[in-house]
């Protein structure tokens, strides 16, 4: 049996787990694998390397570390078949969504690439007479990243990339459910040239998440979760006086106005709805057609459409999407669909007791669709992160632009339209932090930031970008003056200096 390991000091091991979880083949149902549970122990190791390395690389100029994020581009590339199969065969994803998972990750380490730009501070010469300000931006010293399972390659480099291009050293804690992805990252990450101790892995339940929350020199924590644990993460790490960014769930909705092109919607609905077997924060569960006459065509097509999905291993190629995680999720997932059930919502298409030929201990589910959902519904208001649709019909374009503007959640949302103001109004009126326009997931690209309102996100500075820069950095400034005379110049040194 595979055993996984942390990797801390540029090494394999952390000094004896003792502690072991289980990592599926969500295809078979079997265990492939089992994962080290660390603790405080393996955490301090990690700690002390990372304090080890971290003045050292801090002090390497901003160019030479872009050429390690250039370098280590360029292995992941090289590795790009290798390691999306690998990613499917943890997560259940099929090859192709594991290799957009990759890629999306990859551009975040391409922005990173340019970090001797983004790093550059201000400067006013002439402040004040003789007098010139700058600003400096400085890392935080090492960082952590907690990051969930659905995207074991993307999340990780959006947190990893940026933090050590700026200078810190980073410690990762994934999800212990696929792993194996983010210890070949690490690995090739000392491939590309940086020190031991800038990136290390520790694998660990929630008693390595709380190590990591309460060590004094972790100096910022990173985390993307659910919203209940998003919340608790960003209070206790607050609490001991750390920089917290915490992502958590979402209920992502999609307004389609009675102008849009349904053909188009169907097929964005298609991906956006049911790809990855829905695990995606981005996904698009909820749609809200303007008016019956919109809601009964779309219904009539989004049928035959979900019947055409075909559901298969993550090696299938022709396979629109593959199995969720694990069994737990799985009925999870079904249970939710029993809520809607329960409820009073239309289930127009029931995904339960899907079963692959070959693969029937598989945590495979079927596509689903409801109609007539409310917003009074529990399964509305909560987060399935399973491959269900849900329709709420709105009467009109106010009350669809109420409805995800009034939900817990405010991660994404879409528009669907040909009308120009219409989607202009939308966009600046809904209480959304993501919004896209004919455009089902609005992942902004690696240049721009991501981050939720609402239950959707906790703190206050965004991810990647600019908006990663200025929170894996702190920033110093300096007002300085070189001045001409002698000692008499500090005659006025007990009063407050001014610029005038």
């Amino acid at each position: 049996m595979r055993q996984i390991d942390h990797v801390i000091a540029g090494g394999a091991g952390g000094g004896g787990s003792v502690r072991t979880g289980e990592v599926f083949d969500p295809n078979s149902g079997e265990i492939q694998a089992h994962v080290a549970l660390g603790s405080a122990a393996e955490l301090e190791r990690a700690v002390a390397a990372a304090q080890a390395a971290q003045p050292g690389w801090a002090a390497t100029n901003p160019q030479r570390r872009a050429r390690v994020m250039f370098r280590f581009k360029e292995l992941v590339e090289r590795e790009m078949d290798a390691l999306a199969h690998l990613l499917s065969s943890e997560h259940g994803k099929v090859i192709a969504d594991a290799k957009g998972d990759i890629q999306r990750g990859l551009e975040v380490i391409e922005f990173a690439c340019g970090i001797p730009h983004v790093l550059k501070g201000e400067y006013t010469q002439g402040a004040g007479p003789g007098i010139d300000v700058y600003s400096m931006r400085l890392p935080v010293g090492i960082g952590a990243g907690i990051t969930p399972f659905n995207f074991p390659a993307m999340i990780p480099m959006w947190m990893f990339g940026v933090a050590i291009a700026c200078g810190n050293a980073f410690i990762l804690k994934p999800s212990e459910r696929d792993p194996s992805v983010p210890v070949r990252l690490a690995e090739l990450m000392l491939e590309a040239g940086a020190p031991e101790g800038v990136l290390q892995v520790v694998h660990g339940d929630k008693e390595m998440v709380d190590a990591i929350l309460d060590h004094p020199a972790i100096g910022a924590i990173s985390f993307v979760g659910s919203s209940d644990i998003a919340h608790y993460v960003y209070r206790r790490g607050v609490e001991a006086g750390k920089r917290v960014q915490a992502m958590g769930g979402a209920k992502n909705h999609g307004i389609v106005m009675p102008d849009a092109d349904l053909d188009q919607v169907v097929a964005d609905l298609s991906g956006a709805a049911f790809g990855s077997a829905g695990e995606r924060c981005m996904a698009l569960p909820v749609v809200v057609p303007v008016g019956d006459e919109t809601a009964d065509r779309l219904r009539e097509k989004l049928i035959p459409a979900i019947a055409a999905l075909r559901v298969g291993v993550s090696t299938d190629a022709d396979a629109h999407y593959g199995p969720v995680v694990n069994a737990a999720h799985k009925a999870r997932v079904e249970q939710w669909i029993q809520t809607g059930v329960d409820e009073g919502a239309e289930l127009v298409v029931d995904g339960r007791g899907f079963a692959l030929q070959g693969h029937e201990r598989g945590f495979f589910i079927g596509p689903s669709l409801f109609d007539r959902v409310t917003p009074q519904m529990q399964s509305y208001k909560e987060e399935i992160f399973g491959p269900v649709l849900q329709i709420v019909r709105a009467p009109d374009f106010e009350t669809a632009l109420r409805l995800p503007s009034e939900h817990q959640y405010g991660n994404g949302v879409a528009i669907f339209t040909r009308n120009g103001h219409a989607a202009r109004e939308f966009a600046a009126r809904v209480n959304v932090g993501m919004v896209g326009i004919n455009v089902p997931i609005p992942v902004p690209v690696a240049y721009h930031t991501f981050g939720g309102w609402k239950r959707s996100a906790f703190g206050d500075v965004n991810q990647h970008g600019t908006e990663g820069v200025r929170f894996w950095t702190r920033v110093k400034t300096v007002t300085q003056r070189w001045p001409d005379g002698g000692v008499g110049e500090a005659a006025n040194a007990f009063v407050i200096p001014t610029m005038g």
